[in-house]
């Protein structure tokens, strides 16, 4: 299924990241050859969380993202629309706040966090660009945002190897480890559609932040972008 016919079916993408929550992490972990955790930590590094500081983790999941903001003595809040997510994330890590959250209407006052984070999810809003606003509105004056997608490759011979590895070797790999091996086929159409990383810069200066920037990850298959509200 392409994202433009989840996108006119909303509870579809919400139930597909319920039958996966079972062996995300595990699939992430294959389909990503061990590089997720590479990831992690880049993020973690970027947002610099420091102790006390309101942390909001979007898209959070299991929780697998949200762990080392609190292992840094940050206050974080893992959040997320998929039920199933944050059912396996509280049996996993009781201690954390899960929070069931819409990116475009999050269930926050203005200013609440010192800064945002969103891994992996933003093409799974339904508007992007609506949730960059919503979580500039929930972050305080002088607070920072780290967004870490998938992106554009910079090598254009490494860039087609990539796209024939999304197309082609990603849903076979997911059936044999997935427990929702269909949800991949999404997954990889998503990534082909989403802009490369100067299009994302400019959707968070539209959103209102200032200053983004962007560092590339395994060559440009993954960006880290960061801003300022």
């Amino acid at each position: 299924m392409t994202r433009a016919e989840l996108d006119k079916q909303p509870g579809d993408v919400r139930r597909m990241f319920d039958a996966v929550a079972r062996r995300y992490d595990l699939t992430n972990d294959v389909l990503s050859l061990g590089q997720d955790r590479r990831w992690r930590r880049a993020v973690i590094a970027a947002v610099d969380p420091r102790p006390g500081e309101r942390v909001l983790d979007l898209a959070a999941g299991t929780g697998t993202s949200s762990q080392p903001f609190a292992d840094a003595g940050a206050v974080v809040v893992p959040t997320d629309f998929s039920l199933g997510m944050l059912a396996v994330g509280k049996r996993a890590r009781p201690e954390l706040p899960f929070t069931a959250g819409d990116g475009t209407r999050l269930p926050y006052r203005d200013g609440t966090f010192d800064a945002v984070t969103i891994s992996f999810g933003l093409r799974n809003i339904a508007d992007p660009a609506a949730g960059l606003r919503e979580l500039r509105r929930v972050t305080r004056r002088g607070g920072r945002i780290v967004v870490c997608e998938f992106s554009h490759p910079t090598w254009k011979p490494f860039r087609t190897l990539y796209v024939e590895y999304l197309m082609r070797a990603l849903p076979p790999i997911a059936r044999a480890v997935s427990s929702s091996p269909d949800a991949y086929v999404y997954l990889a159409e998503s990534i082909r559609a989403w802009p490369d990383q100067r299009g994302l810069a400019g959707l968070l200066s539209a959103a209102g932040w200032t200053g983004p920037r962007w560092r590339n990850l395994s060559g440009g298959i993954v960006a880290l972008h960061r801003a300022t509200a």
